[in-house]
């Protein structure tokens, strides 16, 4: 029996992964899996350095190292994750309304776990602000002109993100095109700011990572975040470069909601962290 046969006789079901890979997106695709080995490899370089700043194991360039090719391993397979999931479907005109809701509720389904990643670091800094609080050393200054900035910026683009999106359900081209560029242009000024504020505090205030327990969660969830607001970044600009090639219509827009989705989780997280890490803090 042949490899079609196979396909034929079976429930619809794509090719095995290995005859799959890497052109097909479905519980056969190897995509999801080169992501998540990406992923994982950002936990395991930023660990393997933190052990290297303490002179417990390794070196602080193997660690490095290790950050810098997950990352490139993370975004090759958000690429092909992305590209299979959305543009190879729509140039076929294979996606249909049961398609684009599976994928909605793949986003949803992935915003929970973030939802449950920055639970768990949330309570860690709920743990050591209950106790021992008095002991915590803080930088000079929490709340910064710069902090307010980027948190009014961030806010502003959750609103050009759905007007956005309002937009292209209304047909209007011109005004889609216009709100999505100035989503994405916010959300590179939002990097470029909490980059500076990292900059600020290292290096003018002095104060490091490896300060105490406010410091390993500020910089530990603020970093977090900023990995996330550079996923979305990113998502954001694959959705703006298929919009200038007028690949988005009211009919044909699912890539377009579910990153706004995860663009919303985004700007919720960071008016948390705000309140809790910064302005909590302070009181």
């Amino acid at each position: 029996m042949t490899v079609a046969d196979d396909t034929s006789d079976d429930h619809g079901h794509h090719l095995p992964a290995v005859q799959d890979f890497p052109r097909g997106f479905g519980e056969a695709s190897w995509w999801p899996f080169i992501t998540a080995i990406g992923g994982s490899g950002f936990y395991i370089g930023a660990a393997l350095y933190v052990l290297a700043q303490r002179e417990i194991f390794g070196s602080t360039t193997l660690g490095g190292g290790i950050f810098v090719a997950s990352t490139a391993v993370f975004l090759l397979g958000l690429y092909g994750w992305v590209y299979h999931a959305f543009v190879s479907d729509f140039w076929n005109r294979e996606a249909d309304h049961k398609h684009e809701a599976k994928l909605r509720w793949g986003m949803l389904t992935f915003l929970g776990t973030e939802i449950a990643t920055f639970g768990a670091l949330f309570v860690y800094y709920f743990f050591v602000r209950v106790g021992g609080w008095e002991n915590i050393v803080l930088p000079e200054v929490l709340v910064t002109n710069l902090v307010i900035a980027n948190t009014i910026l961030l806010i502003a683009s959750s609103f050009t993100m759905h007007f956005a999106h309002v937009a292209l359900l209304n047909e209007n081209r011109k005004r889609f095109l216009a709100l999505l560029g100035t989503t994405l242009a916010l959300g590179v000024i939002f990097l470029g700011g909490q980059a500076y504020e990292y900059y600020e505090f290292l290096v003018h205030m002095e104060y490091g990572v490896f300060e105490g327990a406010y410091s390993n969660g500020f910089y530990a969830l603020t970093g977090l975040h900023g990995l996330h607001v550079s996923l979305g970044a990113v998502l954001l600009g694959i959705v703006f470069g298929r919009a200038l090639f007028g690949q988005y219509s009211s009919e044909r827009h699912v890539s377009v909601s579910t990153v706004s989705m995860y663009w919303h989780f985004v700007d919720v997280v960071w008016v948390f962290l705000v309140v809790v890490l910064y302005v909590g803090a302070s009181i």
